[in-house]
């Protein structure tokens, strides 16, 4: 432990805790405090977050052995020509460098799920560490590379594509409706609360700004990837992670200095600390909750757009794998955020319930008091930017998806405005809508995905000769958790409210009915 003396500045003062002493963090030169004549003695430890630093350490360890282990097994081939030069169409076919890919599919994948999950996520308390770090490491990572690679290796096919050839037809017709309707409700999902936070702030109409978002949409939806897309989105990625190094910075000092008493993963916090537990029930409902950062669905219906602009398979690590870690190191730094803030899991509960359960609020809160009026800007482009920037590839997914179905080449503007015109209509008629309760279903739809396409990698596996059980086992895992959320979750978030031990036995019955067929099914052909 050592220890450092603090003084005030003119230049204002940062809160280093909601509770605690307001310190400078600007200037650390050792001499009296002009204003009371008082030294703020300041005794740095680590001690106070422990959980947090392992979580971080464990994402990235997971990265360097099990990531490139997964490469390895995979097989990636630095010698086969991939779809961005196969294929290049100067539209959606466009090789990209490496540091650019990463950056747009990270934040294709995450936008705002890696903070307001996380945020909703901590509301169950330090278990949320668990469930992101393991999920991250050995199941979302592993979803994405094998929904990227599997894509470079089928000609940047859309999922869709990919379950027909290794899941049968039957599961490609159902992908093909499923995904659809999920990426257009994602992309108006993530228009409304921008146009509605822009009406706040400007005090303009709701519906101006709904117009001028979707002009943006079919704008950056038409134009060859690497123009906005390519020039834009690797500026808001980098804004997002240093929004997220910044809040982490100013938790790493408040706990060594005391300020901050972290919530730890020890016996005693092992608990729902949900304010109404008996509705959110833990398992499996915070795996449904926490999906960015752990293992997300819609990252797989993302990953095509950058496998038709990756210019080496070595490089499917970093971009698909990797991206997916950096979305777990945000996820822990927001979830490990929110939930000492306001002193502990409890008093987030609190303040949740007294805001309408509204994330965004929480994010600008934090924002504004660790990171000033540095913090306010980041805000502003993570409630809004951010959104609209998942938005936007939610529905350039959404083109391909259609162009794939009826095999449409998508090389001039003509087919593209066939195609996406349709998609915009319907999605800013659905934008007039009440989406409260439509959201609670995205949520489960979105971990339904996430379950198919892992029996898909689970099934290449298999056909390939491979050890299947990488992927099965996870498999099995997401079809436990998203049978048991149907029966036991409450009516009004898309459940039976059945007993949980019924829905429990239930589902861990489906998943090894499911796990036998595939096996058998797999072998026997």
């Amino acid at each position: 432990m050592s220890t450092i003396v603090l003084d005030s500045c003119s230049w204002g003062t940062t809160k280093l805790s909601n509770y605690g002493s307001e310190l400078c963090l600007r200037n650390y030169k050792k001499h009296i405090n002009k204003n009371n004549g008082k030294q703020i003695i300041v005794n740095l430890s680590f001690k106070k977050m422990v959980t947090f630093i392992i979580a971080i350490a464990a994402l990235i360890i997971g990265y360097l052995i099990y990531g490139k282990f997964i490469a390895g097994f995979f097989g990636e081939d630095a010698n086969r020509e991939t779809p961005a030069y196969r294929l290049n169409d100067g539209v959606d076919f466009i090789p990209m460098p490496r540091w650019k890919v990463f950056m747009i599919e990270f934040l294709n994948i995450a936008g705002l799920g890696p903070i307001f999950g996380a945020i909703l996520g901590a509301m169950y308390g330090p278990w949320a560490y668990v469930w992101i770090v393991v999920g991250c490491v050995f199941m979302g990572s592993v979803h994405d590379y094998f929904s990227g690679m599997l894509s470079v290796r089928n000609n940047g096919a859309s999922l869709p594509e990919l379950v027909g050839k290794y899941l049968g037809t039957g599961m490609q017709q159902f992908l093909r409706v499923f995904t659809i309707v999920l990426l257009i409700f994602v992309g108006v999902a993530f228009v409304t609360g921008p146009a509605g936070l822009l009406e706040k702030i400007t005090g303009g109409g709701k519906l101006w700004w709904l117009y001028g978002i979707f002009a943006y949409y079919l704008i950056a939806t038409l134009l060859p990837i690497n123009k906005i897309i390519g020039k834009i989105y690797p500026v808001f990625g980098l804004a997002l992670l240093v929004m997220a190094v910044g809040i982490a910075v100013a938790m790493i000092w408040q706990g060594a200095t005391g300020e901050m008493d972290m919530m730890e993963l020890v016996p005693a916090n092992l608990k729902n600390w949900h304010h109404t537990p008996d509705q959110n029930i833990l398992i499996p409902m915070m795996f449904i909750v926490i999906s960015c950062g752990a293992i997300s669905g819609f990252h797989s219906t993302q990953a095509p757009i950058m496998a038709r602009c990756l210019k080496n398979e070595k490089q499917g690590r970093q971009v698909f794998y990797g991206a997916m870690i950096a979305e777990g190191i945000v996820a822990i730094i927001w979830a490990t955020a929110a939930m000492n803030y306001f002193g502990d899991a409890e008093s987030l509960n609190t303040k949740m319930v007294e805001i309408g359960h509204n994330p965004a609020e929480v994010v600008d809160m934090i924002s504004r008091s660790w990171l000033g009026r540095v913090g306010a800007v980041f805000a502003i482009v993570g409630v809004i930017a951010l959104p609209i920037s998942t938005g936007d590839t939610a529905f350039r997914s959404a083109r391909l998806t259609v162009a794939d179905i009826f095999n449409f080449k998508q090389k001039t503007i003509g087919n593209r405005l066939i195609v996406s015109i349709p998609l915009f209509v319907l999605g800013f008629a659905l934008s007039q809508l009440d989406f409260a309760t439509v959201w609670k279903y995205l949520g489960l739809s979105n971990q339904v995905l996430s379950a198919v396409v892992l029996w898909m990698g689970a099934a290449y596996l298999i056909q390939n000769r491979k050890n299947h059980w990488l992927l099965s086992i996870p498999a099995a895992f997401m079809t436990f958790i998203v049978v048991s959320y149907l029966l036991i979750a409450p009516y009004k978030n898309g459940g039976l409210a059945l007993n949980p031990e019924l829905s429990y036995w239930t589902g861990v019955g489906v998943a090894m009915l499911v796990m036998g067929y595939f096996v058998w099914y797999y072998r026997k052909r």
